[in-house]
């Protein structure tokens, strides 16, 4: 698996950085609603659990998941992105008009 980005998403990550400093983090959950984007966090405010795994990072941030949700897709290669809309409700990027939006391709190695 491999995680990257978009310059869409690096650019609204560069702005986070900037309104909220660089300790920043990405969490990706198996959850419904809000929980199944990729959401941004304040280091401080997230505690990464031994349940997370580390799959690398974008823009200079950790990008974690769920290591259930990770099982089921192990085998797919993340690009984060950022489109217009409402972000998720605790995410940092809620109310900047955009939001992070999780796309894959299936690895076949």
């Amino acid at each position: 698996m491999t995680v990257t980005a978009t310059n869409a998403a690096l650019e609204l990550v560069a702005q986070l950085k900037t309104l909220h400093g660089a300790e920043l983090l990405f969490h990706q959950s198996g959850g419904c609603c809000d929980g199944s984007a990729p959401m941004c966090f304040a280091a401080d405010d997230y505690i990464v659990g031994d349940n997370d795994v580390l799959v690398g990072s974008i823009g200079g941030l950790p990008f974690y998941m769920n290591a259930d949700q990770y099982e089921r897709w192990r085998h797919t290669d993340l690009i984060i992105d950022a489109v217009s809309g409402i972000g998720g409700m605790f995410s940092l990027e809620n109310g900047s008009g955009m939001r992070f939006l999780t796309r894959s391709d299936v690895c076949m190695s």
